[in-house]
């Protein structure tokens, strides 16, 4: 079962997917790179819930 870091990391990573699709399509490069950040943090947090789960098993 997941954990919430894992839970919240993935959500952030899709939400940052699409806020850079979004930034991509409206020209905007502050949106996009925004989106690009949200995504390296979602997939670090998931990573970091990866890791607990591991530990705990």
């Amino acid at each position: 079962m997941a954990n919430k870091d894992q839970a919240e990391g993935k959500a952030k990573d899709i939400g940052g997917k699409l806020k850079e699709e979004v930034g991509d399509a409206a020209g905007n490069d502050d949106l996009k790179h925004e989106g690009q950040a949200d995504q390296a943090e979602g997939k670090v947090q998931k990573g970091v819930g990866d890791a607990e789960g591991k530990l705990s098993d």
